[in-house]
């Protein structure tokens, strides 16, 4: 399954730097992982899971497989792009084949690096590029409402169900408001006619506060003017300094640690990013576990067992007839598939299961 978060901001905000350090640490990890690089602007990168390790340990695992996430470095915004300024087009184009964005801001101070808008403002950045989203769905919004409008007064079914998705998501951008803003109890039925709009500001998104080293572990008064209007958006936001992650990605694992530990930090700001990015995109992780290997799968929330089966191989998905289904804390806890039967935590689940995030899976399915 392909996840995509597009990587987006104003020129010189560091997202290219970010970015690259995600494909070297992508390259880093095609030693142990499964990595492919898909187009010199797309990498993909192990979603870091300790949870694998543990699961392939009690399981006595030859290998070990996590599932991935894909990040695009998408070709920086000016003002105008609406209009095709800059490679405004293209960068509209880009951002419709992603799945969320995450959008990178400067909240750094330093004069050899010029800001395109002549000051450091993030939340301005951000709403510069909110502007130019929310300008090009109104456009092309209000160019397709039209012949919606016509075919609903004829009693189009079609026009009839899809017309008053289309009339809110008008009337919120006429309101100066991203579509994302409807996704919020929108019903089933309505989100899927809302995805097939394809809008840009109906994405997800994820704000990055790139801040200088000094500040990576606290934050600064920049982060926090992002997270106060990341939270009354119902957003969520990561602090990261680039610079530090370009250097983590070039560091030996044991080097990597102890400049991380003089830096304060627990972890690489990466994968805080990587997680929150699978995490936005609304997806979970079960596992499969055996002596050949311990393997994480991706599924979106709310997926049945037969859905998480077909992730594997579609055959699974058709066949379906159960999944012995063991919860992760129960698998660690009780050290194993064996000792989890003899206690009764080895439940046979059906088709209209839904798959935990941890699961550990083994599908029964006819050929």
């Amino acid at each position: 399954m392909g996840f995509k978060c597009g990587i987006v901001g104003l020129p010189n905000v560091g997202k290219s730097t970010l970015f690259n350090a995600l494909t070297k640490t992508a390259a880093a990890q095609a030693a142990n992982y499964p990595f492919c690089t898909i187009e010199p602007n797309t990498g993909e990168v192990a979603v870091p899971d300790s949870r694998l390790q543990a699961i392939a340990k009690i399981g006595k695992s030859a290998n070990i497989v996590p599932t991935r996430i894909s990040f695009v470095d998408i070709a920086g915004l000016v003002r105008g792009a609406s209009k095709g300024e800059g490679l405004g087009n293209q960068f509209l184009a880009n951002i419709r084949e992603v799945d969320a964005v995450v959008h990178v801001l400067r909240c750094f101070e330093d004069d050899d690096i010029t800001h395109v808008e002549g000051r450091i403002d993030p939340v301005s950045d951000a709403e510069t590029v909110e502007t130019e989203l929310m300008l090009s769905d109104l456009e092309s919004l209000e160019r397709r409402i039209v012949q919606f409008r016509k075919r609903a007064s004829s009693k189009d079914k079609e026009a009839l169900t899809v017309l008053p998705v289309m009339e809110q998501a008008l009337a919120l951008l006429q309101d100066g408001k991203p579509v994302r803003f409807m996704l919020n109890g929108i019903a089933a039925e309505d989100l899927l006619i809302l995805q097939s709009l394809n809008l840009l500001t109906s994405k997800p998104v994820l704000y990055v506060c790139n801040v200088a080293e000094s500040d990576a572990a606290t934050g600064n008064e920049y982060t926090e003017e992002v997270e106060e209007m990341a939270t009354k958006q119902g957003a969520e936001t990561v602090t990261i300094s680039a610079a530090i992650e370009a250097e983590v990605a070039q560091l030996p694992d044991e080097e990597a640690k102890e400049y991380l530990e003089a830096m304060n930090l627990d972890e690489p700001g990466l994968d805080r990013l990587i997680r929150a990015g699978y995490k936005l995109l609304h997806l979970i992780t079960y596992f499969t576990v055996g002596p050949k290997e311990a393997r994480a799968w991706t599924v979106e929330r709310g997926s049945k067992a037969p859905q998480a089966a077909g992730v594997i191989h579609t055959d699974f998905e058709r066949g379906f007839i159960r999944a012995q289904t063991i919860a992760y804390s129960d698998y660690v806890t009780l050290g194993g598939e064996v000792p989890a039967k003899e206690a009764g935590k080895a439940r046979d689940e059906g088709k209209e299961y839904v798959v935990q995030d941890g699961d550990i899976m083994l599908f029964r399915f006819n050929t």
